[in-house]
């Protein structure tokens, strides 16, 4: 960003008086590196407006000058970055931004300036790149598609560019219960939120603006002989004084939801340069309510006419909002475009600020007669009948065309233009559950159909465009939504509001425009692409909005779509009703993923579990990894150790010399219990345990539906009903949850229980030649862990210093080992008595890398190996699929493809230059083969440097792999430039015959 300039500009269009602002507080803030000056209570656009900025950005597609069109949410041109560096946020609409001191804005979409953007030659393009011309070029030649015209869209997709930095701020997400919720504060909304919030139900008033009032703060009215913002400002004073009423501002509901579930987010900092501490930057909003009043008003919608996009073209009631709410007159010589009666206000407000207005365009043949009087006594000239056909100026609006109702063509210089072709209710949160809005002849417009049950609608939204019928509809809907909740309605007046005259009749295109109409200010769609959809049978809604991208930028079509419709309908001869409109989804608005995520990102994205003897660990000098959803140690260095290999070959002689202990606890555990525990274990594994005895562990291996294995671990039968599954650490919750399916769904006749305790137990591995002798210490006269008492693949449960315990006898590192679990409160006293009664014996803690390292030296297969794409048999596993019983994944594990001989499978690999390091991920290639696709016959999958056989050895994948022992091939890695031959062996390394595994 280059730095402002030194001096600043202000004033060239406020107001002397009036407006919301507070003039004792200026506010300096930038945009384009130029320093401009506002006030407290403005938006950047009123801001930008006020210092004679018009030129905000460019079109997305023709890169067109464009100025501030609205006044809301539903702006779709005055798109800007804000802020700087890691805060930087692209496509913010500056009419909604908050103006704050030293807000940093710059435009978007354009290269090298604002003024003159080089993509400007795009509308001179424009008859070859018309709607749909992406389904229609870049097809030939196909060698094309990857090297130019995809790097091409790509430099051209998106208007701003996100920051790359780590976002600085946080986030936060809330739940909130209420019995009423009011989305919109406006009239409606102000009056429901009274109305129900005196009869003491629980009430959440929400609003997206930062000063509750809607229109009101926009436009000169009178509620009970008030002004309509002073009146807004009383009712908000009143509802803040209640206690069972919570006023959100700054807050907008995103999407509405099965239950009476509502999504909405709070700015809770955007107008600030930076969250305070302890403050997130935006908070989300899970809201529950029994019952809602959705008071969300209307959008005015433009007219299509040429030139409708020039800088200085504005709706009706935002030069209305500039004038009253924010004292800035957007122009000095203005027009009205108009074929209602409301538009005629903004000219009437116009006169009134000494802005001189020149036209009264209104293309309806009859208007009332007040309205013309009102306007020849302030000496306005009015086109009757009139239309305008185009605009003229570059960077900003400087004359219109008229074409009066005789057909006669007359220019008329002015630097902004006030159009309306009447007003949409905003109906988006209506149709989130699928309800399609209803064609109203008599609004010229989409009013709600079916609402989401518990919702009542209210005001402009529901097509009662006047403030007396929004004041009164606000007052019935607060009231029936307190009664329906049991909660008493007090009897109110309705407050009183001035007469308005609300006539209109639709104008939706000019068609004697003599440039460019544009329906979708955003996506520069223009009349012409609809009529092109006509023309190639795009004529649904659903295909006119992907042909020609109508309705598909950030503001969803809400000053789009009735338009493009009313266009596509007068060209195929249909009515509206037979047209339709497309629905919305969620979210209303923009909302951004770091408040949905909220303190889930970094470290915070999951928990982090903590096994119990973690703070014994880091007494220890552990250093710790993440397993799954654990952080467990991976190894435990001593002083003088250079480096984590080091550490981890002494862990791994001393265990196989002496003894060991490592944490195992985060190791998946689940209780099985049911007279049908047998029987389920049978069908979930591929191998038999309904025959196990009482006080044995079998190892097992279950697969997917579709053949491949899942997951290994053991299971311990600790009575007739009773098992305990231990899976790996990764798959714990897969494997629960495919128990669960299997229990409920699959065979929900049987009795059998399952509850993962995993968090509930503390295990640790005792193993070395030395475990038995620190076990007879540690255990003293509580159990007999001998041989004969306590043998190979047995279990028992016992009780140990007054507290329940289990001891399973089992190896995952081929020495003599055994398994201790404890209550997992007692987990840290646990590991601190072993760590006692071993100290004479020499007994090391080991963490992860050192049984990894073991577990390759004795050929047992991980996750590296259960990737999700290996079979029973790639593994070495195929006797343990049980011939005399059905289990899941039995018959898809007999595909032809799933039983070839050629399918790679587990082996053992070592270097035939053994001072060589393995990776894994390499590639198994034949020697002197050519590195290609069709010459790759399987991957590494495993390895690690054996502190027992002193070099690197590894376990992989390979076609016919226990057929090729003793070949050689190369393990080719392009990636890390690796191209080692090695040697296929067996993949048990140490202790090929177990020896050490009974002691």
């Amino acid at each position: 960003m280059s730095a402002p300039a030194s001096h600043s500009k202000t004033g060239m269009n406020r107001l002397d008086k009036g407006g919301l602002i507070d003039r004792d507080r200026p506010v300096r803030f930038s945009f384009d590196g130029e320093s401009y000056h506002g006030f407290a209570g403005d938006t950047l656009a009123s801001a930008l407006l006020g210092s004679g900025v018009k030129l905000v950005g460019r079109s997305f597609k023709y890169h067109r000058p464009r100025g501030i069109l609205t006044a809301g949410t539903e702006e779709p041109n005055a798109l800007v970055e804000l802020r700087s560096a890691a805060r930087r946020e692209p496509n913010t609409r500056a009419t909604t931004v908050e103006l704050f001191d030293g807000l940093e804005a710059q435009s978007q979409n354009r290269w090298p300036s604002l003024r003159f953007d080089v993509a400007a030659i795009n509308s001179f393009l424009a008859p070859l790149v018309a709607a749909g011309f992406y389904y229609k070029t870049f097809m030939w030649p196909a060698s094309f598609w990857e090297k130019i015209y995809e790097p091409a869209i790509r430099r051209a997709a998106g208007l701003g560019s996100a920051s790359t930095d780590a976002d600085p701020d946080s986030y936060e997400k809330v739940h909130a219960f209420c019995d009423v919720l009011i989305i919109g504060g406006g009239a409606a909304g102000l009056a429901a939120a009274l109305s129900t919030g005196r009869s003491g139900a629980r009430v959440i008033l929400c609003d997206e603006d930062f000063l509750l009032g809607g229109r009101l703060n926009g436009d000169d009215r009178e509620i009970d002989g008030h002004p309509g913002s002073v009146w807004a400002q009383h009712t908000t004073a009143a509802l803040n004084a209640m206690p069972n009423v919570r006023v959100m501002r700054r807050t907008t509901v995103f999407g509405v939801y099965d239950g009476g579930t509502y999504g909405a987010v709070e700015r809770v900092s955007d107008h600030l340069p930076a969250p305070t501490p302890h403050q997130p930057r935006q908070r989300l909003w899970k809201i529950v309510a029994k019952r809602s009043v959705l008071a969300t008003g209307a959008i005015e919608r433009p007219i299509v006419f040429g030139g409708n996009d020039r800088p200085g073209v504005m709706m009706a009631s935002a030069v209305r909002t500039y004038l009253n709410r924010f004292a800035v007159a957007p122009g000095h010589r203005a027009a009205v475009f108009t074929s209602c009666d409301d538009a005629w206000t903004t000219a009437f407000d116009l006169v009134r600020a000494g802005v001189a207005v020149e036209a009264i365009v209104d293309a309806r043949a009859e208007i009332d007669r007040r309205l013309i009087s009102e306007a020849e006594r302030s000496g306005v000239p009015i086109f009757q009948g009139g239309q305008i056909v185009d605009t003229s100026g570059r960077h900003g609006l400087k004359a219109i065309s008229v074409r009066t109702s005789d057909g006669q063509t007359t220019d008329v210089a002015v630097d902004v233009l006030a159009m309306s072709g009447g007003w949409n209710p905003n109906l988006g949160l209506a149709t989130h559950l699928g309800s399609k809005p209803l064609w109203s002849d008599v609004l010229s417009a989409f009013v709600p159909d079916k609402l989401p049950p518990g919702m009542a609608a209210a005001g402009a939204v529901r097509g009662s465009l006047s403030l007396a019928d929004a004041l009164r509809e606000g007052v019935a809907a607060g009231s029936a939504a307190a009664e329906s909740t049991g909660f008493k309605a007090q009897s109110q007046a309705t407050p009183r509001a001035d007469d308005e005259c609300v006539d209109l009749k639709p104008l939706w295109h000019v068609a004697h425009s003599r440039s460019k109409a544009f329906v979708d200010f955003q996506n520069d769609v223009t009349s012409d692409d609809v009529a092109l959809a006509a023309r190639e049978g795009f004529r649904s809604v659903e295909l006119l909005k992907r042909y020609t991208t109508l309705g598909m930028a950030t503001d969803q079509g809400k000053t789009s779509n009735v338009n493009g419709h009313a266009i596509m309908a007068h060209l195929t001869g249909r009515s509206m009703p037979e047209v339709g409109t497309t629905v919305f989804r969620p979210p209303y608005v923009p909302v951004a993923i770091g408040a949905f995520a909220a303190h889930h990102r970094g470290r915070q994205f999951r928990p982090t579990r903590l096994t119990a003897s973690h703070v014994w660990a880091e007494e220890h000098g552990a250093s710790f990894v993440e397993t799954g959803q654990w952080l467990r140690a991976q190894w435990f260095a001593r002083p003088g150790e250079s480096d984590w290999l080091t550490t981890v070959s002494r862990e791994v002689r001393e265990v196989r010399s002496k003894v060991g202990v490592c944490d195992v606890s985060t190791l998946g555990k689940i209780d099985i219990q049911g007279p049908d525990a047998g029987t389920f274990l049978d069908r979930i594994y591929t191998n038999m345990f309904s025959t196990l005895p009482t006080g044995k562990v079998r190892y097992g291996l279950m697969l997917r539906e579709d053949g491949i294995a899942m997951d290994d671990g053991t299971s311990a039968r600790f009575a007739a009903d009773h098992f305990v599954m231990s899976t790996t650490t990764a798959n714990a919750g897969k494997i629960m949850q495919h128990l669960e399916h299997a229990r409920q769904v699959l065979w929900p006749e049987l009795d059998v229980q399952i509850v993962s305790v995993t968090e509930q137990w503390s295990q640790y591995s005792i193993a070395g030649p030395r475990s038995r002798l620190l076990l007879e210490r540690l255990l003293a006269d509580a159990l007999d862990v001998s041989d004969a008492a306590m043998p190979y693949l047995g279990c028992v449960e016992f009780a140990w210093r007054d507290i329940l315990a289990r001891l399973f006898r089992v190896s995952f590192s081929g020495e003599l080992a055994y398994e201790l679990a404890v209550p997992a409160r007692f987990g840290d006293a646990a590991i601190r008595a072993i760590m006692a009664a071993g100290a004479e014996l020499g007994v090391v803690p080991y963490g992860t890398e050192a049984l990894g390292v073991m577990r390759i030296e004795k050929g047992h297969i991980a996750g590296n190996e259960l990737n999700g794409m290996t079979t029973v048999a790639d593994l070495g596993l195929g006797r343990m699929m049980s011939q005399k019983k059905d289990f899941i994944g039995r018959v898809l594990a007999q595909r032809s493809g799933l039983v070839d001989r050629d399918r790679p499978a587990l082996i053992g690999i070592k270097p035939v230059e053994r001072h060589v390091q393995l990776r894994a991920g390499a590639h198994f290639l034949p020697l002197n083969a050519e590195a290609t696709l069709e010459n790759d016959e399987g991957n590494v999958t495993s390895v690690a440097f054996s502190p027992m056989l002193k070099h690197w050895i590894g376990l992989g994948l390979i076609k016919r792999g226990p057929e090729r022992i003793g070949q050689h091939v190369r393990a080719y890695d392009p990636v890390r430039g690796g191209d080692v031959e090695v040697e296929i062996v067996s993949p048990v390394f140490f202790d090929p015959k177990g020896v050490r595994l009974h002691g």
